[in-house]
């Protein structure tokens, strides 16, 4: 199942080609490809928003904070390139217009899209052909750009903070192909790792609890203050949803705009976590910090970080701060170097060798490209697996 979503190609001349997706016979086709049904708490528009005002009036704050956002989120609708087979590879997802009038979207929705085959669907109805401007696989994120962005649409803002566990959000984009749709949930945790083609995963990511399902990637997860916290990655299941965060989209945005690509610091390290055996082997007090299981030749660490050595106990560097910042798991390994750092940067690692404490000088890299790109997880983690640990 492809995370962009629902691989149902209509004729681009129907202007009404998202009320098509909601017919009977375009839910039996969902069904039988296995995308199972929309998200609990989903809500659509009839693609005529100033309906609303004929009915009572609803005091919501979600339907508030609705009203404000919907004309900035549009339907991507993607032609494939031509497969050996003679196919190709097409599918919907979901965007939304930035301040700047530039659409952000997730890049696995629009990576395999051929030449002018990106179309993009307003609230209002209007299409427009959109051209890449950048993308960024490490972050899955890609800018898009369309000549003449209807009035309607005013863009959003990326939040410049943290967001809060507990924290409402809603969900607004285009699941299983339902156009307009909403969901509302909470912030579930904060610094995920998610898996992507790369092999390095995608740092400081959003969970949530709103309802998502393949067709809201690439849409917004906002605040009832109508700000973006995160751009939706993916839908796990079992209420389980993230979103890459919008801290992390304010640093790769801008670059991608730019210089069409984002250069993100790197180590070289593969880590693993210290529980309380392996804590005791080094010699720790308490069972914190990332354990240098591996260095990478030639990397930036080469020559600076010890590795652990197969079947030696209590060898390796473990590290527990960069610049003062606690590194207590992998997870915050990496969102310290996606959010905090820079490549040509300098940093103190503050690492445990051999039972003692110190602090080394790191001059961080460039990610190298990728040797083999990995098809992302459909769905996201699945029940007790976890994403694979970060290698910064």
């Amino acid at each position: 199942m492809s995370l962009v979503g629902v691989a149902i190609r209509v004729p681009s001349n129907e202007r009404t080609r998202r009320r098509f997706l909601r017919t009977a016979g375009t839910i039996s086709t969902i069904a039988a490809l296995g995308l199972g049904g929309a998200g609990t708490g989903a809500a659509q528009d009839d693609g005529d928003s100033s309906a609303a005002g004929d009915g009572p009036n609803v005091d919501s704050e979600y339907a508030a904070v609705y009203e404000e956002s919907i004309d900035s989120v549009v339907l991507v609708s993607v032609a494939g390139m031509s497969a050996p087979d003679g196919g190709g590879r097409g599918g919907i997802g979901t965007g939304f217009v930035l301040e700047n009038g530039y659409v952000l979207t997730n890049n696995h929705v629009v990576e395999a899209a051929a030449e002018g085959g990106i179309e993009l669907q307003f609230n209002d109805g209007e299409w427009r052909t959109a051209a890449v401007v950048g993308t960024d696989v490490y972050s899955d994120l890609a800018v898009l750009e369309v000549e003449d962005v209807p009035d309607v649409a005013d863009g959003l803002s990326l939040a410049d903070f943290r967001p809060v566990i507990g924290q409402e959000v809603l969900a607004i984009g285009n699941p299983l192909g339902l156009d307009a749709s909403v969901s509302q949930g909470i912030v579930s945790g904060l610094d995920r790792a998610l898996p992507s083609p790369t092999g390095f995963s995608i740092p400081a990511a959003i969970q949530t609890d709103a309802p998502i399902n393949p067709g809201n990637s690439g849409g917004p997860l906002v605040s009832l203050d109508n700000e973006v916290l995160g751009v939706v990655f993916a839908g796990a299941g079992q209420t389980i949803g993230f979103a890459i965060s919008a801290q992390l989209a304010n640093r790769v945005v801008p670059a991608l705009i730019e210089d069409g690509d984002y250069e993100h610091p790197y180590m070289g390290v593969g880590v693993r976590p210290v529980g309380p055996s392996v804590a005791e082997e080094i010699g720790l007090e308490e069972a914190t910090g990332v354990l240098v299981a591996e260095v990478v030749p030639n990397s930036p660490a080469d020559g600076v970080l010890e590795p652990a050595a197969t079947g030696r106990p209590g060898t390796g560097d473990v590290i527990v701060a960069i610049e003062g910042t606690p590194i207590p798991t992998q997870d915050q390994l990496s969102s310290y170097l996606a959010l905090e750092a820079s490549p040509d940067e300098t940093v103190e690692v503050e690492i445990v060798r051999d039972g003692e404490r110190g602090t080394v000088e790191l001059t961080l890299g460039s990610r190298p490209e990728p040797e083999r790109q990995r098809p992302p997880i459909p769905g996201g983690p699945g029940p007790g697996e976890r994403p694979p640990g970060p290698r910064p």
